[in-house]
Order: C-alpha cells, then structure tokens, then sequence
C-alpha cells in the first residue's frame, strides 16, 4: 500500500513537472516572438519576389496576439496572429487592409525557424507564397 501511495506521488509529480516544462517553453517562445520588431525580408508570390513592397512596415507582435505592422515606426495598422507549436503554424489577419499586408493574411506553415529568423509558406488557390522575417 505504502508502495502505491509513493508511486502514484511520483506519477503525479512528474506530470506536473512535465506541464511546468512545456510551460516554461511556450513562456521562451512568446517571449522570443515578441520581445523586438520583425522584418519582412523575403516575399515570393509563385516566382516574383515582391519583398520591396514590404520595405516600409516591420512588425511588433504582442502577448495578446495582436500585430502592430509599423510603417516608417508608426503604427498604420493592427491585426490578429495566433501560433501553433504543435502544427508548426501562424496564422494572421489584417482584416479590411490593402496590398501588402493582406498578402500575409492566413495560415503559414513554418519551414525554418532560429532565434532571429523564420520562414513559412502558404498555398492559397494555386499560388505558393513564401516569407521570411528576421529579427531587428
């Protein structure tokens, strides 16, 4: 009995050791996310690269899932953005917005990813667009 009962202690600690872990990593991520401003430096739609359209904006990501896109430092418009580690996704929306921001508008699949970088891909119709951020 005694047995049992040190077991299931050690079962229950360990889970929640294992939930404060991953805790703490997502805590590391949106940090990372969100501490700085980003930078569009690769836009591909299909094979035209239309990066400079971007030239202008960066982006300030926020903890309540907003997204500042900053033109020339000032805030020209805020949109929404949620990540999932586990799809390795980000999907964003700039709601009623023009060309370039809309361009970012939707689902991406992250393909590539460090402390000052990401890439991602989307496929919408039959056009593949591809984007790069870097930290600033």
């Amino acid at each position: 009995m005694r047995y049992c009962a040190l077991l299931l202690a050690l079962v229950l600690l360990l889970s929640g050791c294992e939930k404060t872990v991953e805790q703490k990593q997502l805590d590391a991520l949106m940090e990372l996310i969100t501490s700085g401003q980003w930078k569009v430096t690769s836009f591909k739609q299909d094979n035209s690269d239309i990066t400079s359209r971007f030239a202008p904006y960066s982006f300030q990501f926020r903890r309540n899932e907003t997204v500042e896109a900053l033109k020339n430092g000032v805030v020209d418009k805020t949109g929404t953005w949620v990540g999932n580690a586990t799809a390795r996704t980000i999907q964003s929306s700039f709601g009623n917005v023009e060309e370039p921001l809309r361009l970012l508008n939707g689902t991406w699949q992250i393909t590539k990813t460090s402390t000052t970088f990401v890439e991602a891909n989307q496929r919408i119709n039959a056009e593949t667009r591809t984007l790069r951020l870097d930290k600033l």
